[in-house]
């Protein structure tokens, strides 16, 4: 009698792997969350700097894979994505990314029309995560406008929407088009957010990035209070959004 001197040829042990393997993530951001802000080439190199709490978190659940284009070949892998203050997409890019959703992809949307995130960088640096989101093709497309109120109080607050509190700093709104779009979207009451359904798949949009801040950002004063009057850390209050916005796009 033979046996397989491989244990891996076993299918059953291939399966028993696909079950307990992290689904892939797929991120797309100007912020520093998977590389941490280097300003000196020696800092890339340093291990014992601390990562980024917002990768930590992602991590937990998911094979974060970063993406530095979008097109059907780096999409086609992916079933869930993570778009947080990127850079301003190419038309084949926006292309590829619509497609991808309608196809059945599910992506969360960070799209900060101020970005208040401290950075070392200066202005114009190309390695500063970008102020301000450039996002209006596939917006449009999705039926949706990026809004901006200049006469907001700077402070951090906390905002309300599809039942989730969202840590937010000098937010936008989303509003629907009139021309509307080629997809299904709902606003939420306080219109930070949006849910689309596109084709096949969806998509989860939030008009601030604060709650991917790291905490010494904005928490000088170390709290903030919710409409219930109970004050929260700043890190605490982030990942338990960051959660909450991950859970209701991807149902994790």
């Amino acid at each position: 009698m033979s046996c397989s001197p491989h244990a891996d040829a076993d299918p059953g042990v291939e399966q028993v792997r696909e079950q307990t393997a992290q689904p892939r993530l797929g991120l797309m951001s100007t912020l520093p969350i998977y590389w941490n802000e280097a300003v000196e080439f020696s800092d890339l190199l340093d291990d014992g700097r601390q990562m980024n709490w917002v990768r930590s978190a992602l991590e937990r659940d998911y094979a974060l894979e970063p993406l530095d284009v979008l097109t059907p070949e780096t999409l086609a892998p992916l079933s869930r994505l993570v778009l947080a203050q990127p850079r301003a997409l190419s038309a084949e890019e926006n292309v590829a990314l619509d497609d991808w959703v309608r196809g059945g992809g599910q992506v969360i949307v960070f799209a900060d029309p101020m970005l208040t995130r401290h950075s070392e960088y200066r202005l114009g640096d190309p390695r500063r995560p970008h102020d301000v989101a450039l996002l209006s093709p596939i917006l449009a497309r999705w039926g949706l406008e990026l809004e901006f109120d200049s006469g907001q109080d700077e402070g951090e607050r906390l905002v309300e929407a599809f039942g989730l509190t969202v840590p937010v700093r000098i937010a936008g709104t989303f509003r629907l088009r009139e021309e509307g779009g080629e997809a299904d979207c709902t606003l939420s009451q306080s219109r930070l957010m949006a849910r689309c359904t596109i084709g096949q798949g969806r998509a989860l949009l939030v008009a601030d990035a604060a709650v991917l801040d790291e905490s010494e950002a904005h928490d000088a004063g170390g709290e903030a209070e919710d409409d219930s009057g109970e004050d929260h850390s700043g890190e605490d209050r982030r990942e338990a959004a960051l959660d909450g916005i991950l859970n209701d796009a991807f149902g994790t």
